[in-house]
């Protein structure tokens, strides 16, 4: 990870105080989550946005970076201000702090959003839900017990909604869900997933899948649930390519755990493309636990 992650304050003492924000945006108009020269990334513009209101650059830490194109319902980030720009939020006495900061964002977003050369039409892709102290020991990023996925396909030209192809793949061949359903569920557990991503140089490629199904709506639209404790990167898309392979009938639903336990990446290593996949949700455990599962998951990473 090219994070930086600060020391983790306690909320209510000392020192820094640690903001929780929950946000959501549409990942269309931004070449992915981390901040990159030159490109518009929804951690830029949530960084510039903050800096207007608190006066200072400031730099977020997130759950889960998506990738270009890559939407989020249930995004979690936390950022360390002082008690004095905590307070200072609430200045006039209008809003409690929390209020204040949730409300200034949202006008700092839009400016920024505005302001970007042919950003026409993006006012409003990034919301933010939710702000304010986290409870002590939080980091939005160590502390997750898990990250939720979404991923629509409508697979046969009938099931094509031009109102939602944002947020669809449109796949040309109808798909036996059945046989994706039993392909991935001798995925789930504690595994290397080594052939279904892009490792990172020196990050471990061990993640434990809980759920991934595919579900047939009432729209016929398939919807695949992808859940883990965390995922490496393009996990989410590789794990989808591989069961649309199998759902063509063009490889066995044993064909994918045959691939993780020879953990290559080869011709058939086919990313699904990025923009219906959703971060639908991030869980994290009781409050008295927080920090625990941080400390947890640093020592699993490392």
């Amino acid at each position: 990870m090219n994070e930086q992650e600060p020391a983790a304050p306690v909320s209510g003492g000392g020192g820094f105080l640690r903001i929780r924000m929950d946000l959501s945006y549409d990942g269309g108009p931004f070449s992915g989550w981390a901040v990159q020269p030159g490109l518009r990334t929804v951690q830029g513009c949530l960084e510039s946005a903050l800096e207007l209101v608190i006066r200072r650059p400031v730099r977020v830490t997130v759950a889960g970076r998506t990738d270009a194109g890559v939407h989020a319902r249930g995004q979690v980030v936390h950022v360390d201000l002082s008690p004095e720009e905590w307070s200072r939020l609430s200045r006039g006495g209008l809003y409690e702090p929390a209020a204040a900061l949730q409300r200034k964002l949202r006008g700092a977003l839009s400016r920024v959003l505005e302001g970007h050369h042919g950003a026409g039409g993006i006012r409003g892709a990034i919301e933010i839900h939710d702000a304010g102290l986290a409870p002590s020991g939080f980091d939005a990023r160590f502390s997750a017990l898990w990250r939720r996925y979404s991923y629509r396909i409508a697979d046969g030209p009938q099931r094509w909604d031009p109102l939602l192809r944002g947020l669809t793949l449109w796949h040309k061949v109808p798909l036996d869900e059945a046989l994706m359903n039993h392909g991935a569920a001798e995925l789930l557990g504690l595994q290397d997933f080594r052939a279904y991503c892009r490792p990172r140089e020196g990050a471990t490629t061990i993640r434990e899948l809980q759920a991934f199904e595919f579900d047939r709506g009432d729209d016929g639209v398939l919807v695949a649930t992808v859940q883990a404790d965390a995922f490496c990167h393009n996990m989410v898309r590789a794990l989808v390519g591989a069961a649309l392979r199998v759902g063509e009938g063009l490889e066995t639903p044993q064909w994918m755990h045959e691939r993780l336990l020879a953990g290559v990446r080869d011709a058939k290593s086919v990313l699904a493309a990025p923009h219906p996949l959703v971060l639908e949700h991030v869980a994290y455990p009781a409050d008295d636990e927080l920090h625990a599962r941080a400390e947890l998951t640093r020592a699993k990473r490392e």
